[in-house]
Formats: structure tokens, sequence, C-alpha cells
């Protein structure tokens, strides 16, 4: 969440980067101004009757230890306390609605973050690897997938419904090597150490990375007020709410694997093919806590890192940087990594790499003890590494043969137990 102190000292400003969004915040922003002017009002006037109030109640106990009579000055403390007592119950009732407020309010864009409306005016970066040339007409991922025998979306319709998926044989096989392939990585060469977290969640985990209140209708809400995690950036990152980090650990670095639940609202209609959007899937998340003066250039490097997946794996991909009307809630800024789906003829998402700033850590109260003795808020950062169902999309597709085989990737091949290709000849 935003620091109160910007609206107090830059609403203007603040104003104005947040319409880099597309949305007008006027109406918040004012509003939010008012209600922390009136709370700090009502504060103001309660602490001036609680030192009046401790100096009424001192002449009280002069005036008793005289022996002298203090039955109107006690009657004055008393009007006191009752008029302290609705001060601070006022006061209490504005600071929840200043923090509700702020709730619904985005992360300001960064001044790298390209301004623009939609994933139209998204800015290219770069580009890696060759685009794939095929001697034959290549077949969709769910067409490779069921002809081999690696997927069954009927069976999985059955079971649960649409947007489901059940890997068997060689594809479970396949999906659990890329999910190891990942984490080794990340583990080993980037420095990430893994966790495996709780993929249900209490509502305070998903206010503090900020997919509630905002979102609650795309989260996959139980009975007994747990949430199925939308990514592992959730639990992850809130492994360390209410907590102060040491300034010379930083920057935190975690990888972990999970599986991952969405309700997809409003998507209806999108994707509805094969297992680009499901709303059960796997996912290895990198998260960071980073020092302030330091998490730019940290999430270059965890870019790096994300990409390091699709280069081990050869495969074709670009980078693009989010404009500021296709900027995540609380990201102030980025880097969509797509790979390339040649019967889609196009580039599609398969990992976010942000910078959140302040805006998670205020939230969930993350810190950490600068060398100067101060708590400072840290950065957080987290991006996909890779999501492991839109990598298997990629395999497929831009593996395939045109006997109907599928190639495995030279490094993925130790994880396979050495098998290089997928399906049988005809």
């Amino acid at each position: 969440m935003l620091d109160i102190k910007l609206i107090r000292e830059d609403a203007a400003g603040l104003r104005a980067r947040l319409a880099q969004r597309g949305i007008a915040f006027a109406d918040g922003l004012d509003r939010l101004a008012q209600l922390d002017a009136q709370r700090r009002d009502k504060q103001k006037e309660a602490d001036s009757l609680k030192n009046k109030k401790k100096t009424l109640s001192n002449e009280v106990g002069q005036l008793k230890k005289k022996g002298e009579d203090a039955t109107a000055l006690m009657d004055e403390v008393k009007e006191i306390n009752a008029r302290i007592k609705e001060l601070d119950d006022t006061a209490e009732d504005l600071e929840r609605q200043v923090k509700d407020t702020l709730l619904a309010i985005p992360n300001a864009p960064s001044d790298s973050t390209p301004r623009g409306k939609d994933e139209t005016q998204n800015e290219f970066v770069r580009e890696w690897g060759t685009k794939p040339e095929f001697s034959f007409k290549p077949k969709t991922h769910l067409e490779v997938g069921e002809a081999l025998g690696l997927l069954d979306v009927k069976r999985a319709a059955k079971i649960s419904g649409a947007r489901f998926a059940v890997f068997r044989d060689q594809g479970a096989q396949l999906l659990r090597a890329l999910i190891n392939f990942m984490l080794d990585v990340q583990t080993r060469e980037n420095g990430y150490t893994e966790l495996y977290p709780p993929v249900l969640v209490n509502e305070e985990s998903l206010e503090g990375t900020g997919q509630l209140p905002k979102f609650k209708e795309d989260l996959f809400h139980l009975d007994d007020d747990y949430y199925l995690i939308p990514t592992a950036e959730v639990p992850v990152t809130n492994y360390h709410r209410d907590e102060i980090l040491k300034e010379d650990d930083l920057p935190v670095k975690y990888t972990a694997y999970t599986l991952c639940f969405r309700r997809e609202a409003g998507s209806y209609g999108k994707d509805t093919h094969g297992i680009i959007r499901q709303h059960q899937f796997d996912k290895v998340e990198l998260v960071q806590f980073a020092h302030p003066d330091r998490s730019w250039d940290e999430l270059e490097k965890l870019l790096t890192h994300a990409e390091s997946i699709l280069q081990k794996l050869g495969l074709y991909y670009r980078v693009m940087n989010l404009c500021s009307g296709d900027l995540g809630f609380s990201a102030a800024k980025t880097y969509d990594i797509e790979v390339w789906l040649p019967t889609q003829d196009t580039f599609r998402e398969i990992s976010s790499c942000s910078n959140f700033t302040d805006y998670q850590a205020r939230r969930a109260k993350i810190r950490y003890k600068s060398k100067d003795g101060g708590n400072q808020l840290v950065h957080t950062l987290n991006g996909s590494g890779v999501a492991a169902g839109r990598l298997f999309v990629a395999i497929l597709e831009n593996y395939q043969q045109a006997d109907g085989t599928v190639v495995v990737p030279e490094a993925l091949r130790p994880y396979m137990h050495g098998l290089e290709l997928i399906g049988k000849p005809g």
C-alpha cells in the first residue's frame, strides 16, 4: 500500500502518476486526504485532552492531600475521559477507513515504466534465440499431447470440469522433470533458497501481497476462511510478514514450487483450447526481499534468472517492459517474458518479473534494521521462474517432429532418465 505521507506531501504528483494507469484516482485520493485530516484532528484533540487530564489529575491529588474538596475537578476529569473515549473511537474508525481506502489504491508506476493504455503499448526490450522452422504443419500442444497420451483434458473435465488437465505417463514425467530442473537451476546456479510453502493461506497473507480486497473474485475461497493460493508469491512473501530482517542479509532470495489456483473470473472464452489457462496449474516462483537502494538492479538480475530457464531449453522468446496501463495492481514495474508458440504464430506470456517497491512490505510490515539503527521497509520482488504448464506447452509445440514425436531438450534429459525422444514414430 502507498505511504500516506505521499498524499499529505504531494497529492498532485501522486495523482498524476496513478493517472498513467488509465484510471482516475482523484476521488479516492481526495477522500483519503479528508479522512486522514479528520483522523489527525481528532487525534490531536484527544492528545491535548490527555495532557489536560494529566494536569487536572495532579491537581486533584494535591487537593486531596491538603484535605480540600476536589469534586469539581474530578467531575471535569470524568467529562474529559468521556470526550477522550469519543475522540479515540472516532479516530480509530477513521483510521480503518483510511486503511481500507489505501488498500484499494494500486502502486504508482516507476519512472522507467513506459506510458500507455494497454498491452499494445508495451515496450520491446530484447529477444533471444531463433524462431523454429518446420517442414510440416505443426500441431497444437493439445493435438501432440493427446496423440502421445501425455494429456487428457476430457477425463479431467469429467473429474473436475472445464480448464483442468490430467498429465499422464511421459507427460507427467515431463512436467515433473521441468519443475525439478527449474528448482535446481535457481538453487544451484542463481543463489535461491528453496521453500515448500502451504497452498492454503489466510486473509492477512493475501492482503499483504495485494490480492485482497481488490481481486477476491479471482480467488478460490474455502468455507473455513482459507484461500487457495493464486501464486507462490503469496505464502513466500508472507514468510517474513511482521518481521525485521538484517540489512547485511539483503537480498533474501527464495524459490518455491507450488500448485496455483485461479478462478480466471472474466476470462471465459479466452484460451479455452488446451492448457494455456487453467484453474489449477504448476509454477516455480522467485521472490526477493531487497534493499531499496538496490532493488532495481535486483529486478534486472531476477529477470535474467527467469530467462535462464528458457535459454537452457533453447526456446525462442522475447522480453517486454509493460506499460502503465497493463501493469499489475501492486507492481511499480514489470517485465513479461513471452515464449514463442508456433501454432499460434505469436509470443505468449510465460513469466512476469516485478518490483513492488515498498508497496507489499508496507501492507505486510516487512522491514530491515538499517545500520544507522532505524527500521526501514524492504522492497519486494517476484517473478515466475517459470509457469510449468506453459513451459510444457512450449516444449511440445517447439520440439515436435514430423512423425509425431517430441525431442527432449538436452538440458532436460538427465531429469528424464536420459530419454531423448517422447513417443514412438508413426
